[in-house]
């Protein structure tokens, strides 16, 4: 189903909407906002963290033909803040109006074998692997993939649905364990580091991105991103750039477009996977950009121009997980944030989550300076007295 085209921009005054209420959605709802637009946040948790902050909340689940119309009605264009929002209802609201991204850009990313077949369609490296769906095929998995990472190829997200494994055996025991859903087996590969790009591409076909970032994760999860010059080697960085490119154009894509890499110890870069809207790994842009990855998925679905975001300061981004308000092993605590903000150049974000539990991603800090090397010894020292881990 196709977007309803638009030949002017959607220009601010108008209303834009987004389905999810998390985290995502609500700086969205700050981008926009600090834009002139108004805003409408569909979600079915009254007290989401984007509906709070919003002109409208519709209190609706996301498959729900009423709240859907009310959206709308609502809105000139309308996203999305995480990629498993069912396809059907992005197909319903496309039928009224425009949508970035598009239903069928967000399908791909949904599903981890079409995503690997697209980017084997794209000319892409990926890291070796096999689709089990059958038994049949199962049964037939080369011996070389293992030892190997086996996903489930839907719903699976910061490590959830993932097992890994060293056998046959193991192999087979772990599809069981996953109750026989549809999978995607990766090699394990040696890896050196991992390296994300946020990109936005226009209905026009334009495209700028943030700079290559550099990300560190524990246990799934992202821990550290990095931004400075040096983080990477120029030619990797032009080479992950080239690549979100294509795969975006190979998509189509209309809105802002995460794809995280693995850099492998011989120097060679592989893709890991998509994410069809901004990124965890992007949210230093908010403090150490002209214009964050928020303000240009503001622009992509309102089809406003877009400029390529400048970097004004060398950033180091950590994740404020919930197991910081959990030390102790008591009731919660509130984490020290009077003395982290003595620190210079730190920029705490908190997404108004009102429970805090292991692994929930409740905020972030944002560290920035003039020079990396300050820049680190801050965000390690703001780390040591919230009783994050040294990186």
């Amino acid at each position: 189903m196709s977007t309803p085209a638009r030949s002017h921009p959607i220009l601010p005054g108008a209303t834009l909407g987004v389905l999810g209420g998390g985290q995502l959605g609500r700086m969205f709802v700050h981008a926009a906002q600090s834009m002139g637009y108004f805003t409408a946040v569909l979600d079915p948790d009254a007290h989401s963290p984007a509906g709070r902050v919003s002109h409208h909340h519709i209190h609706s689940g996301y498959e729900d033909p009423r709240g859907l119309a009310e959206l709308a009605r609502l809105c000139a264009a309308v996203t999305t803040e995480f990629e498993n929002v069912p396809a059907a209802a992005l197909e319903q609201l496309a039928s009224r109006l425009p949508v970035a991204p598009a239903a069928a850009s967000v399908a791909v990313a949904q599903h981890r074998a079409r995503e690997k077949a697209h980017f084997v369609r794209c000319g892409v490296p990926v890291a070796p692997h096999a689709v089990i769906e059958t038994a049949e095929q199962l049964a037939a998995v080369d011996a070389q993939l293992l030892p190997g990472i086996l996903k489930t190829s839907t719903l699976g997200y910061d490590g959830k649905g993932q097992l890994q494994v060293g056998t046959p055996r193991e192999l087979a025991a772990a599809w069981q364990q996953l109750k026989q859903a549809p999978c995607v087996l990766e090699k394990r590969l040696p890896l050196d580091f991992e390296c994300s790009v946020v990109l936005a591409r226009g209905r026009d076909g334009s495209c700028v991105s943030l700079p290559v970032q550099r990300n560190l994760h524990r246990g799934g999860i992202l821990a550290v991103t990095e931004v400075h010059k040096g983080n990477m080697p120029q030619t990797l960085a032009g080479q992950a750039l080239a690549a979100t490119k294509s795969i975006a154009e190979g998509l189509n894509y209309v809105g802002v477009l995460c794809v995280e890499f693995f850099v492998l110890q011989d120097g060679s870069l592989v893709v890991n996977e998509i994410a069809p809207r901004p990124h965890n790994s992007g949210h230093w842009s908010i403090d150490g950009c002209d214009s964050s990855q928020f303000a240009l998925q503001v622009r992509t679905m309102a089809g406003l121009p877009l400029a390529t975001p400048r970097q004004h300061s060398p950033a180091i981004m950590l994740n404020l997980l919930g197991d910081l308000w959990l030390q102790g092993g008591g009731a919660p605590r509130t984490p020290p944030w009077a003395q982290v903000l003595t620190l210079p150049g730190c920029h705490l974000h908190l997404y108004g989550k009102a429970e805090a539990r292991a692994g929930r991603k409740m905020g972030h800090l944002t560290v920035t300076g003039a020079h990396i090397d300050t820049v680190r010894a801050t965000a390690l020292r703001a780390a040591e007295v919230l009783g994050i881990a040294p990186f």
